[in-house]
């Protein structure tokens, strides 16, 4: 589905590790043949992210070949035995991946302390801008050892390995986690689908379409910031001293406001200790 706020991005690297929960339970891992929902949501937030919306992903086009390969990996023991604290496991990577994504973002409606930001043009302009930066932190492609990169593309150009090709089944598959800010259970929650690949495009289903849903653990959506700006606000007649937070290595700067109700806007970049009502 094309939207207006609609980008396309191309996500390619060396390891990828879209690991299956199934096979995490003996301590190793083996990917997916493909990425999943959550995965690529991560790298678009990656790229750039705000609360006040967050990404849906309507489709990925699979353009190398699926090769995977084993390595021997040391990771740490949690019932050493002798002298050593540590243990071997293997774990299955994607090799050489490249992949078109498209996808679009949506206002998050449980973030009404945020609608005065659900500027469409803005969010999506900074989002183009950043793509072509290649993204705001670092991209990583499942795991945190496999590094990936992003750049602009046109969704669909150029040949791929898959075209023309059957479809292909993929079994059931995790398809992301559902946390208590996007929505009003409370609950954090995991999805799972059964995708199928057409010459070398899967199209995903939405969040709330996935046909089977495993609650987690109760979840209580964050505090929002608006809830600490209405518990420093005095009463009408009193003179307060306003924190204009920039903590930075724990210093603050404060400015006396001798109206009764000032207009102030609180900029936090880092809060290392929680913020009290001033008495």
């Amino acid at each position: 589905m094309q939207t207006n706020n609609s980008i396309s991005l191309c996500v390619y690297g060396r390891y990828a590790l879209f690991s299956d929960p199934i096979t995490r339970i003996g301590g190793e891992k083996c990917s997916y043949s493909v990425p999943t929902y959550q995965a690529l949501k991560g790298i678009l937030e990656s790229c750039y992210w705000k609360p006040t919306f967050f990404w849906v992903v309507d489709e990925v086009r699979v353009m190398n070949p699926i090769e995977s390969q084993s390595k021997g990996i040391r990771t740490l023991c949690y019932s050493p035995t002798g002298n050593s604290s540590s243990d071997l496991s293997i774990y299955t990577y994607l090799t050489d991946v490249k992949y078109q994504v498209r996808a679009h973002f949506e206002w998050n409606l449980h973030r009404a302390d945020l609608a005065c930001d659900r500027n469409e043009a803005k969010h999506s302009a900074i989002a183009k801008r950043m793509l072509e930066r290649g993204g705001r932190r670092d991209i990583f492609l499942g795991t945190r050892e496999c590094q990936g990169y992003i750049e602009p593309c046109v969704f669909g150009s150029g040949a791929g390995v898959y075209d023309g090709t059957p479809p292909v089944p993929l079994g059931t598959m995790l398809h992301g986690i559902t946390y208590a800010d996007e929505t009003d259970t409370h609950e954090m929650q995991e999805r799972f689908w059964q995708p199928v690949m057409k010459n070398g495009y899967i199209r995903f289903c939405r969040p709330e379409e996935c046909p089977i849903v495993r609650t987690i653990r109760p979840q209580q959506p964050r505090r929002r910031f608006a809830h600490y700006l209405k518990t420093m606000c005095p009463p009408p007649g009193r003179t307060a001293v306003w924190r204009f937070c920039a903590f930075t290595g724990g210093s603050t700067t404060a400015k006396t406001a001798n109206t009764p109700r000032p207009k102030f806007i609180v900029v936090c970049i880092s809060v290392p200790t929680p913020i009290h009502p001033i008495k």
